[in-house]
């Protein structure tokens, strides 16, 4: 009998030439956690861990190639989308992402770790029409103020922001509170359901410069452990499993913001 097959996760991001986070980071994910990575690259990068010091995005009908050609032949058991570089890039994605009956993973990039501006105003203003027929997006803290066109009303209370635009959208939301103001010792994130329900992960807070690419990982983990049958509350669970063994292993590269050691988390057990 042979093994079951492993799960085809399409990843459209921007790719990293440093290796800790975009594409990079999501194949490193998918492979480690059983899936076979595909991708559609948005955006080519210079960047490393103390900033980005170049960013050149794809025309938007090499970017639809690249999708067209992973769904018609391989095929798609889901998807992560990350860094998009433009508002055609990502227009041209909802149009090919529309029809496909797959769970499907946004992590709305605007900010690198390093502070590196990587979405602009029109960008992130075409991100609702993902949104709509995403099954979960995955915002920090600002990336959910942007989304939200947040007032005083929603910083102080961003779960609540986060369930109202999951109810709006019709989408389950993923609040990483790693941003939190009090950055205390406990770090929770929130996942907000469409029909009102929540659920809370918390774990201790890491003290490391090593979280180059985390986000990445971690909506990429989310899509691969999905497109495996996994519920999205259990995917979740695991993805962020994954997140915290790859940043206690981080192989301290760099002398900025380090990337995750991906590698590592099966050897460590």
């Amino acid at each position: 009998m042979s093994p079951p097959r492993p799960p085809r996760t399409l990843c459209i991001a921007g790719s990293d030439s440093s290796g800790g986070a975009g594409i990079q980071a999501d194949i490193k994910t998918v492979t480690m956690l059983g899936g076979y990575a595909m991708t559609a690259i948005t955006a080519v990068t210079a960047q490393n861990s103390v900033g980005v010091q170049a960013v050149v995005s794809l025309q938007p009908d090499m970017v639809a190639a690249q999708i067209d050609s992973c769904v018609h032949d391989i095929g798609v058991d889901a998807v992560k989308i990350g860094m998009l570089g433009s508002a055609e890039i990502a227009s041209l994605v909802a149009d090919r992402l529309e029809a496909l009956n797959v769970p499907i993973i946004f992590d709305p990039v605007m900010v690198a770790t390093s502070g590196s501006v990587l979405a602009d105003e029109q960008t992130i203003a075409s991100f609702e029409r993902l949104m709509k027929i995403a099954t979960l997006v995955t915002p920090n803290l600002p990336e959910l103020l942007a989304l939200t066109k947040g007032d005083q009303k929603n910083s102080a209370d961003p779960v609540a922001a986060a369930g109202e635009l999951a109810r709006r959208l019709g989408v389950a939301v993923l609040l990483k509170g790693g941003h939190a103001e009090n950055r205390d010792d406990m770090v929770n994130d929130w996942l907000l359901e469409p029909n009102g329900s929540k659920s809370m992960f918390g774990h201790e807070r890491i003290a490391t410069r090593h979280t180059h690419g985390t986000g990445c990982t971690l909506s990429s983990g989310i899509a691969c452990l999905a497109g495996h049958g996994q519920s999205l509350e259990n995917a979740v669970r695991v993805a962020r499993q994954f997140v915290l063994r790859a940043i206690e292993n981080a192989p301290e590269y760099g002398s900025g913001s380090g990337p995750l050691g991906h590698q590592a988390v099966r050897k460590s057990g």
